[in-house]
């Protein structure tokens, strides 16, 4: 289980990208962890709690995205997004790995994949919102990439709350740092700024999903997965830096 790390306090002053994450569910499955230890690249330790690694699966919308002293474009700066991830660290620092993060935006898709090492893949995704509900669907598009789908409807229930220092909620979403490699393998750490998350929790019904096909899992047969919703965060990203 990782220990808590402080946000770096220059981490504001050096921000290059902003963005608002929108309707957001966090959808957990526990795995053991000697299922996901093999997928981890060189230098990259998996982090565990309640002695259960965790693979999620987060759809939500992307608005605002710019660069540091850029406006937003339409039809550039908001897009669908759908992630598979799990959690790690290095150094002592936790953060999270992504195996995958779908968009339906193919500039940004290449411009994630050039300058921060991230394994994005050019999909089509559809992402309605009414009445409190998200319906959310994916294909993955990307040339040479099988085409994984996705298929959701999920809604928030009960009050809001933060997340306990310690607690699982706060294991799956307090994450102030991605890990990614480039082609060579070697490892990068780029960090995140936000507020605490105001959460609540979920209910879904996933009509299908297999994101987790190519780590020859399929999420389908583990059971219900854990459920949080976050409705909006205001979010700013560093560059990345090799560790």
């Amino acid at each position: 289980m990782s220990a808590t790390v402080p946000v770096d306090p220059g981490a504001e002053a050096r921000w290059a990208l902003r963005m608002v994450w929108r309707d957001l569910c966090f959808m957990h499955w526990p795995v053991a962890p000697h299922l996901l230890e093999p997928t981890l690249p060189r230098g990259l330790k998996l982090d565990t709690h309640g002695a259960q690694a965790w693979l999620g699966v987060v759809p939500f919308r992307m608005t605002g995205v710019a660069p540091r002293g850029l406006p937003s474009v339409p039809g550039l700066s908001d897009f669908a997004e759908l992630n598979l991830r799990t959690y790690v660290t290095a150094g002592g620092v936790p953060g999270v790995w992504f195996y995958s993060l779908d968009a339906d935006q193919p500039l940004g898709v290449r411009l994630a994949r050039t300058f921060f090492h991230l394994p994005y893949f050019g999909a089509r995704l559809w992402a309605s919102h009414e009445r409190g509900v998200t319906r959310y669907a994916g294909l993955r598009t990307h040339r040479g990439q099988p085409p994984l789908r996705f298929a959701a409807a999920y809604r928030p229930e009960g009050e809001a709350f933060t997340a306990l220092e310690g607690s699982l909620e706060d294991f799956l979403t307090n994450r102030l740092f991605l890990y990614s490699t480039d082609r060579q393998g070697r490892v990068y750490r780029g960090p995140i700024a936000h507020r605490p998350w105001t959460l609540r929790r979920a209910r879904a019904v996933i009509r299908e999903n297999t994101l987790a096909a190519p780590l020859g899992l399929d999420l389908t047969n583990l059971g219900e997965p854990h459920l949080l919703h976050a409705e909006r965060l205001d979010v700013r990203a560093g560059l990345i830096r090799r560790i």
